[in-house]
């Protein structure tokens, strides 16, 4: 199989200015994708455009946040007005601020599912009208394992949150249907970016013992997920999520996980 080719396509990938967004830009543009990256911070946004750009990809940073449904409209027809269209939408930003149930407020939900589950819904559909103008028109959620598949002390809101997108993507695939385009996710486990190293190398660590691959992914391995989900290699797959997680969520316990050279 030939490695999918993104040449001429049109992508946005939401929160696209670091982390696992930053990957999956990575990966688009270098191969073929004009893509439109966006995120709350303005400097951040334009930076990580540059930077991706500098190394010869086509990256066009619009800060926006999802959650801010007039924000999200007017990333809509900036993005078209930049790419001549729109042919693949990642809805990828998210945010995982750690709190025990014993302090979740109805503050912290809100901030949670606005950006995570709103976030995701209303930015499917204000780009709707343009994926329909789109022969090849994709949706790809980033997920999580957290919360559609395992539990994690503390992410109580944010596991709700990552099981709210997976039954928006089950529903949204029937609606998308009949118009040709196909909407998936993505559920990765550990991942090597910013905040997650900001949780402390301990932790770090310690999620690494969990991985039967012994490592944490890297941003651009999700990205490149995300790619086979985007391209032709994948037309006939619609309302599923793909686990990338390195084995995480196989073994029964620490002990199941072969230690290295056994």
């Amino acid at each position: 199989m030939t490695p999918p080719s993104m040449d001429g396509r049109r992508v946005v990938v939401t929160g696209g200015s670091k982390g696992i967004g930053k990957g999956i830009a990575a990966v688009f543009a270098r191969s073929g994708a004009h893509v439109v990256i966006t995120g709350r911070n303005a400097a951040d946004v334009h930076a990580t455009a540059a930077e991706l750009s500098a190394t010869g990809g086509k990256v066009t940073g619009i800060a926006a946040d999802v959650g801010d449904p007039t924000a999200i409209t007017r990333l809509a027809d900036e993005a078209v007005e930049v790419l001549g269209g729109v042919d693949v939408v990642c809805c990828n930003a998210g945010i995982f601020p750690s709190t025990p149930l014993s302090e979740l407020t109805a503050e912290r939900i809100d901030e949670v599912f606005n950006v995570n589950l709103r976030g995701t819904m209303l930015t499917v559909t204000a780009f709707l009208p343009a994926l329909r103008r789109s022969a090849h028109a994709r949706v790809v959620v980033t997920a999580s394992i957290t919360g559609p598949v395992t539990g994690y002390p503390g992410w109580s809101h944010y596991a709700a949150s990552k099981a709210g997108q997976m039954g928006f993507v089950r529903a949204a695939a029937l609606e998308l249907a009949p118009h040709g385009i196909t909407i998936n996710a993505l559920l990765p486990g550990n991942v090597l970016t910013e905040g997650v190293v900001d949780l402390g190398a301990e932790y770090v660590r310690g999620m690494a013992r969990s991985i039967p691959m012994g490592r944490l992914a890297t941003s651009e391995e999700i990205g490149h997920a995300a790619l086979f989900l985007a391209s032709e290699h994948a037309g006939f797959i619609t309302g599923q999520g793909l686990i990338v997680d390195g084995g995480q969520v196989l073994a029964e316990s620490l002990d199941a996980i072969t230690s290295p050279g056994a």
